[in-house]
C-alpha cells in the first residue's frame, strides 16, 4: 500500500465521496447489480454500519469498507457481514483494499465480534482467513461464494441473513421525499 494512504473511520463529510468511490469501483464489474452505493446508504440510514472506514490520500477518499450485523438461524450473536469494499479504479491493485479489510477485521475483533462472513471471490478472501463452510448458507448465494471466518474458533451453522439494507436498489422512497 502507498505510504501516504490513511485508513480511518468514516465521518459525515465522507458520505458523498464514499458513494462516488463505490460507484466507480463497481462500474465495470460484470457480476455487480450496481446497487452497492444504495446498500451502503440504507445500512447507514438503518444505523447498521457497525464499522465503516475510508482510505484517504491527499485529503481525498479513495477507498471504503463496510461491516454490518448479520443474523443467523441458530441465534448466535455478534457476527458481521463484510460488504462492500471499494477502491477507486486508479488506485486498485495497490494494496488499499487489503489494508481496508485487515483494519476492518481488526476493529471487529477489538469489539469482541465472534466472526465475519461475506459473499465474494473465494481465491481473494481466503488470503485473509475466510473459508467456505458447508454448514453455513446464505439463501440464493452459491456456496462457493459464501465465506466465513470465526474469531473465537466457533464457526456458525445454519442460514445467515444480511441486514435489510442489502435489498436496497435505489428505488426505495427516501425519508423526506414524500
Amino acid at each position: 500500500m502507498k505510504p501516504d494512504v490513511t485508513i480511518r473511520n468514516e465521518t459525515s463529510v465522507d458520505v458523498s465521496a464514499i458513494s462516488e468511490v463505490t460507484i466507480a469501483a463497481f462500474k465495470t464489474l460484470a457480476i455487480s447489480n450496481h446497487t452497492e452505493q444504495f446498500v451502503i446508504e440504507a445500512l447507514r440510514a438503518g444505523s447498521a454500519l457497525t464499522v465503516s472506514m475510508v482510505a484517504e490520500m491527499d485529503g481525498r477518499v479513495i477507498g471504503h469498507i463496510a461491516f454490518s450485523p448479520v443474523t443467523n438461524s441458530d441465534g448466535t450473536p455478534d457476527w458481521y457481514g463484510l460488504g462492500s469494499v471499494s477502491v477507486s479504479p486508479e488506485y486498485q491493485r495497490q494494496g488499499i483494499g487489503k489494508a481496508l479489510i485487515r483494519e476492518g477485521l481488526a476493529q471487529l475483533r477489538a469489539m469482541h465480534a465472534r466472526g465475519c462472513c461475506l459473499v465474494g471471490h473465494p481465491e481473494y478472501y481466503k488470503k485473509f482467513g475466510f473459508d467456505n463452510v458447508p454448514e453455513l448458507v446464505h439463501d440464493g448465494v452459491p456456496p462457493e461464494f459464501f465465506l466465513a471466518m470465526a474469531f473465537d474458533g466457533n464457526i456458525l451453522q445454519g442460514t445467515v441473513t444480511l441486514h435489510e439494507g442489502f435489498k436496497a436498489d435505489g428505488h426505495q422512497e427516501r425519508a423526506g421525499d414524500a
